[in-house]
């Protein structure tokens, strides 16, 4: 007779064509939250999802409204008070598709070529919640669930996530768990599994400064009034040193030193400067001196222009001293760095390099701290032993530049940590034409989850 676990992994893989054909379906609808036009899209997959839910046996499974998109919640608690309990989160919105132009097959028509499957949200993220409702499912339809779930798939993290917040703070008891599963953060290789111990928060601001009144002509002018154009360019030339490191006063003094096992593990990830200069078409690579690559964008803070905006800009030529200019600045934040305190450091910065000639203000545009998460936590090792078993190689651990809001709000709000990982692949296209999900990572994915949920019970 067949353990349990078997019975599990044995279904999943007779359920093969079946979940990918319930993926296609889950991809066909348009759910893209930015576009109003699609709200009622957007809404029809909250409750596609609810239909699923419920037909993969969880309980409890309801449509909770917010200020903006709804949030779909379900659970299985049957595992009694001894077990641990998970929040899985997940979100179905997806992004724009356009340009349409780009795309080989209509990118809300999901298409099966090769190994692949061609969709809008194919990768980011439906098919990796489909890929944790999957491995319920197999392991519900063959024994019991080892563990308690319960399961929060809202659907606005394409537009920033503005309601989930307020919604987990108002929903503490509901969604109480010993930890979550974030499966957003991908891998770096289809034969390389990757667990996301910790995510760089971020700062943005848009800095505006003025100078003359109005626009004025540079012949009858120029070499009398300063230009904005040019101040702004000295600020922002004087924010790096030449050693790549960030001027701003005290900005490097929360920030934590990687240890020498995070080193030694980040250069584990098969990625160097040849993999960066093939990926990104730069001439040469930059960076703060003293750090690889992947410790540049995963460890160590980093403050980048977005934007600028002065002056004129159309075809030919026009001789004008600009009254105006404008930057957009982010800075992307390593643990323990404060967003607050990152903004009282380009005031006081601006403070003592502004001159007189101008007057600026910065306006702040979005924040939020950094995360990071306990690498030998009984929840990571869980995962880290399930991957391991579904690819046969020791999973990489990696810091990932962007930012995850969810993974703070759980952090922030009900004291869990995160264990982030997934299936995507970074040549899965993810927001540009032609998304794809690799179909083979993905499968093994769901074999991964099942080990991971029966290793949680051990």
């Amino acid at each position: 007779m067949s353990d349990p676990r078997s019975s599990a992994l044995e279904y999943a893989h007779e359920q093969k064509k079946r979940f990918l054909d319930e993926l296609i379906e889950f991809s066909r609808i348009p759910s893209v939250s930015t576009d109003t036009e699609r709200d009622t899209d957007v809404h029809k997959t909250a409750n596609w999802l609810v239909k699923q839910l419920n037909n993969v046996g969880l309980e409890n499974v309801k449509i909770y409204p917010t200020a903006g998109h709804p949030v779909v919640y379900g659970d299985h608690l049957a595992a009694g008070t001894e077990a641990p309990t998970v929040l899985i989160y997940g979100h179905y919105d997806v992004q724009p598709a356009e340009p349409l132009d780009k795309w080989d097959t209509p990118p809300f028509e999901p298409t099966e070529r090769g190994e692949n499957l061609y969709a809008r949200g194919a990768s980011d993220m439906k098919g990796q919640v489909a890929a944790t409702l999957n491995a319920i499912e197999a392991i519900l339809r063959t024994s019991q669930l080892p563990i308690n779930a319960k399961f929060i798939i809202e659907g606005e993290e394409e537009i920033g996530s503005p309601n989930l917040p307020e919604f987990i703070k108002e929903h503490k008891e509901l969604l109480a768990c010993d930890f979550a599963l974030n499966p957003d953060t991908g891998m770096i290789a289809p034969d390389l599994p990757t667990i996301t111990y910790a995510l760089r928060g971020l700062a943005y601001f848009e800095l505006h400064l003025w100078g003359p009144s109005q626009d004025l002509h540079s012949g009858v002018f120029g070499g009398a009034v300063h230009n904005p154009a040019q101040v702004l360019a000295d600020l922002i030339a004087g924010m790096h040193d030449e050693k790549g490191r960030i001027t701003l006063p005290g900005f490097y003094d929360k920030v934590r030193d990687l240890t020498q096992d995070e080193r030694e593990e980040l250069a584990r990830l098969p990625k160097g400067e040849a993999w960066y200069l093939e990926n990104t078409g730069a001439p040469e690579l930059w960076g703060e001196e003293g750090y690889s690559p992947d410790e540049r964008v995963g460890a160590r803070p980093t403050l980048e222009i977005n934007g600028l905006l002065s002056g004129f800009t159309g075809e030919g030529a026009k001789t004008v001293l600009p009254a105006y200019a404008m930057a957009k600045i982010s800075c992307r934040l390593v643990p323990d760095q404060d967003p607050d305190e990152v903004h009282q450091q380009l005031l006081q910065y601006l403070e003592e390099k502004a001159p007189a000639t101008v007057k600026w203000e910065v306006i702040i545009m979005a924040s939020g701290p950094a995360s990071i998460s306990d690498r030998s936590s009984p929840w990571a090792l869980a995962y880290l032993k399930a991957a391991e078993t579904s690819w046969g190689v020791k999973p990489v651990f990696k810091r990932e530049g962007g930012s995850v809001p969810v993974v703070t709000a759980f952090q922030e709000i009900l004291g869990v940590e995160s264990v982030n990982m997934g299936f995507g692949l970074p040549t899965d296209n993810m927001h540009g034409p032609n998304e794809k999900l690799h179909l083979p990572t993905w499968y093994k994915g769901i074999d991964a989850l099942i080990h991971f949920f029966f290793n949680l019970a051990n």
